[in-house]
């Protein structure tokens, strides 16, 4: 029997995410395991009457056979007929499915940096210029590492993503106000007292048109204002790598210490990609009441309402960032037990809960 949760979420992603109009060519990519959310996106798609649909199917294990085997120079290759592709895409509905979260664990992750910085222009273009959607269908390898049974992570999954999307974006409007503009943010809790500002900057509503799930709202910080130490709650995942027990201390915006007490040498390295790395590209804050358990995903993760994240690197231009970087790195902090936000002084948020 078909669960009829795939096809209201088919429909959201269809409709709202991407609102996919007649006459429009519209990628859909998929992981092998998304095929039931795929099928549904396609047939949704074939009623608005599309001029042309891509199907974008990969293996798993394609990945991976990428990176052992490819040549130094293939990897600093721009892919030229991708880029033509994108340009004359109007839409991309992204289902990542993944059956193995450890298949790069034993990449390099200098290689994987060198082909992030190859790949920059490609995705740059797309952010920019296509309307987009990433959502993930629900998977035994996600269960897994969400120390869950398939069917309590399915549930998991459709409960943060099938709710009122235009109910949660008007309430993002009364945070949205609070922090826009903002001249000093202060953060703190056990192992952080971070500061920092958002002068000029106004934020970007995470309401569900880019990511399913969804549920923040989002900055980028005055390169040079994060000033103080951050100590995050969770671990940090990046290109299949698990780094525990991260504490940065950043001085005029830049990181000047960093350690882990998990994989520390592969966040040296992540910080040395390139000078934009060094620096913050974003201050998020998670928003979604629906999600409220950490399962080592960050596009649910860093949704969790009472919880705040930073991300090195890369800053949203829509945001009116300027930090430039191959990374983008989210990091949690969850201040739902003895955490405080502070904007110009003022307490706004005690322990998850606003106070406005």
């Amino acid at each position: 029997m078909k669960d009829p949760r795939i096809e209201r979420l088919a429909k959201i992603l269809v409709d709202y995410s991407t609102r996919v109009k007649k006459g429009e060519v519209v990628e859909i990519f998929s992981h092998e395991a998304g095929k039931p959310l795929f099928l549904e996106v396609y047939k949704q798609v074939i009623k608005r009457e599309p001029k042309e649909i891509i199907a974008n199917i990969r293996f798993p294990e394609t990945a991976e056979i990428y990176y052992k085997n490819v040549s130094d120079r293939q990897l600093r290759q721009f892919p030229k007929l991708a880029m033509h592709l994108t340009k004359n895409t109007n839409v991309t509905i992204q289902i990542s499915a993944p059956t193995n979260l450890k298949s790069l664990g034993s990449i390099d992750p200098k290689r994987q940096s060198v082909r992030a910085k190859t790949m920059q222009p490609l995705s740059d273009y797309a952010v920019k210029n296509i309307r987009w959607v990433l959502t993930e269908y629900p998977t035994e390898a996600l269960a897994q590492e969400a120390e869950m049974s398939l069917d309590e992570f399915e549930d998991f999954v459709f409960s943060a993503t099938n709710i009122d999307w235009t109910k949660m974006s008007k309430s993002q409007d009364k945070i949205k106000k609070v922090f826009d503009n903002a001249e000093k943010v202060s953060i703190v809790a056990e192992g952080t007292e971070l500061e920092l500002s958002l002068r000029g900057r106004l934020a970007v509503k995470g309401n569900g048109s880019h990511n399913m799930p969804d549920g923040e709202i989002f900055f980028a910080p005055i390169d040079n204002s994060a000033n103080g130490k951050i100590t995050f709650t969770y671990p940090a995942i990046y290109a299949g790598r698990e780094v525990d027990g991260i504490t940065l201390e950043f001085k005029d915006g830049k990181v000047i210490r960093a350690s882990a007490t998990k994989n520390n040498g592969f966040l040296q390295q992540m910080l040395n990609t390139d000078k934009g790395a060094k620096y913050l590209g974003e201050f998020g804050i998670g928003t979604n009441t629906g999600i409220t358990k950490y399962i080592k995903n960050i596009l649910f993760d860093e949704k969790i309402a009472g919880t705040i994240h930073l991300a090195l690197g890369m800053a949203y231009e829509e945001c009116g960032g300027k930090n430039k970087s191959a990374i983008h790195w989210d990091m949690i902090k969850d201040l739902r037990k003895g955490g405080y936000i502070y904007v110009n002084d003022r307490l706004v948020q005690k322990n998850g809960k606003w106070l406005f």
